[in-house]
C-alpha cells in the first residue's frame, strides 16, 4: 500500500469520526469551543462527489451559481457571491460599499467581530476609518450614538460616514438575535443619510430560527449580508455575500484582489448548498441545548450575562467566587476528566467562558458538559 493510500485509509477509518463522537483513541469528545468545529456529514461528502464543476473565476461553475442564486432568493436580494470565509465576505462588503469613496468611514459596534477579530482589515486593507460605538445589552445601537457618529462630506476635516455594520447574531454578547424591526429602523436612518447597512450574518440563520422570521424579512432593511455556511449550518468552509447587482459586481472585484477567486470550487460549494437547504430547522435543537446549559449553570450559582437569558446557541458564563478551580484550570481539567473542550479568556477581565452548541453536540454531550462544569467547580 502506498503512503497516500494508507493515509486515506486511516482518514476513512478514524478521521471521519474525529470531533463528532470519538477522537483517535476512542475517547468521547464534546467540543463546545465553537460551532466552527463540526465535521462534514456523509450526505455533504456525497454531495461533493456528485458536484458538477467549472471555473468559478470565469463564472462557469454551475454548482456555485446554483448556491448563489438560492442564497440571493432566500434573502430577497438581487445577487450573491460565494467566498472562502466570513472575514473575506465582510471585507468584500466594506470594499464594495466604499469603492467610490476614498475618505470613507464606517460605524461599527465596539464589541463586533469585524472590530475585534478580523485583523483590522477595514483599515489596513480597505483604507476605511471607523467610529466605534457601544452596543447595549440587547446588541443594539442607541440612535443618538449613530447621529453623533455621523459626518457628511461638507467639512474638509471629516471622513464621510458611508456604512453602518451590524452583527446578527451578536457573538460577544452571547448570540443575541436582532429583530427585523430594529434592522429596518437602522436601514431607514442610514438611507436618510445616504449610508448603507451591512450585516455580519455569520450566524444569521440562527437569528432567523430563533425569531421565527424568514431571512428575507429579517434582513429587508439591510443592503448586504454575509452568511457563514461553516458555523451552525455545518459546512466545512465558505460564506455567501448577498446584495444588489452592482454591489455584488464590485464585491467580486474585491474578492479577486483579496485572493479569493476559486476555480472548480463547486466541490466545496455543494456541501454549503446541502447545509443551507437541510440544516436550518435543526438549529432549534442547538438553541434548546444552549438554553438548558445556561439554566443549569445559573441554578448552580455561576454568573451568566442577561440573567442567563440565551437566544440562540452561545452561552457565556463565569465561575462563582467559591469555585474549586481557577479560570485557568477549568479548561484543562474538564477535558482530562470529561473529554469536554471549552474556550475561556473572554471579557470581564478574562473571567468569561464561551460554550457554543452545534450539530455535533447531542443531548448526551450537553449532559456531560453540565456535569463536568458543576462537579469540578461547585464545592
Amino acid at each position: 500500500m502506498t503512503f497516500m493510500a494508507a493515509l486515506w485509509r486511516n482518514y476513512r477509518l478514524v478521521g471521519s469520526h474525529v470531533g463528532r463522537r470519538f477522537s483517535t483513541n476512542n475517547k468521547r469528545i464534546v467540543d463546545l469551543r465553537s460551532d466552527t468545529v463540526t465535521q462534514p456529514t456523509s450526505a455533504m461528502l456525497h454531495a461533493a462527489t456528485q458536484a458538477t464543476t467549472g471555473d468559478d473565476v470565469m463564472g462557469e461553475d454551475p454548482t456555485v451559481t446554483a448556491l448563489e442564486d438560492y442564497a440571493a432568493e432566500l434573502f430577497g436580494k438581487d445577487k450573491a457571491l460565494y467566498v472562502p470565509t466570513g472575514t473575506m465576505g465582510n471585507m468584500c462588503a466594506i470594499l464594495s460599499h466604499c469603492h467610490y469613496n476614498k475618505s470613507a468611514e464606517m460605524i461599527i459596534g465596539s464589541k463586533s467581530h469585524i472590530n475585534l477579530y478580523e485583523g483590522g482589515g477595514y483599515a489596513n486593507l480597505a483604507g476605511v476609518s471607523c467610529k466605534q460605538i457601544p452596543e447595549d445589552d440587547h446588541g443594539m445601537f442607541a440612535f443618538d450614538d449613530i447621529r453623533d457618529a455621523y459626518f457628511c462630506d461638507d467639512d474638509d476635516h471629516y471622513a464621510k460616514s458611508t456604512l453602518i455594520c451590524l452583527e446578527n447574531t451578536h457573538n460577544m454578547l452571547g448570540g443575541i438575535a436582532l429583530p427585523a424591526s430594529y434592522i429596518s429602523s437602522i436601514g431607514e436612518m442610514a438611507r436618510e443619510r445616504d449610508m448603507k447597512v451591512h450585516i455580519d450574518g455569520a450566524r444569521i440563520m440562527n437569528a432567523a430560527v430563533a425569531l421565527n422570521t424568514p431571512p428575507s424579512s429579517l434582513c429587508e432593511g439591510a443592503d448586504s449580508i454575509s452568511v457563514c455556511l461553516s458555523k451552525g449550518l455545518g459546512a466545512p468552509m465558505g460564506s455567501v455575500l448577498v446584495g444588489e447587482a452592482e454591489f455584488i459586481r464590485l464585491a467580486r472585484r474585491a474578492r479577486k484582489r483579496l485572493g479569493g477567486g476559486m476555480r472548480q470550487v463547486g466541490v466545496i460549494a455543494s456541501m454549503g448548498m446541502h447545509a443551507l437547504t437541510n440544516n436550518v430547522d435543526r438549529m432549534a435543537d442547538d438553541h434548546s441545548r444552549a438554553q438548558r446549559i445556561a439554566s443549569e449553570l445559573k441554578a448552580a450559582g455561576f454568573f451568566l450575562p442577561r440573567d442567563g437569558k440565551v437566544d440562540t446557541n452561545i452561552v457565556f458564563f463565569a465561575l462563582p467566587e467559591n469555585s474549586k478551580l481557577t479560570k485557568e484550570e477549568l479548561p484543562r481539567r474538564i477535558f482530562e476528566k470529561y473529554g469536554v473542550k471549552i474556550a475561556g479568556g473572554y471579557s470581564k477581565g478574562g473571567r468569561m467562558f464561551r460554550l457554543v452548541t452545534h450539530m455535533d453536540v447531542d443531548d448526551e454531550g450537553v449532559d456531560t458538559a453540565i456535569e463536568g462544569i458543576i462537579s469540578l467547580c461547585i464545592p
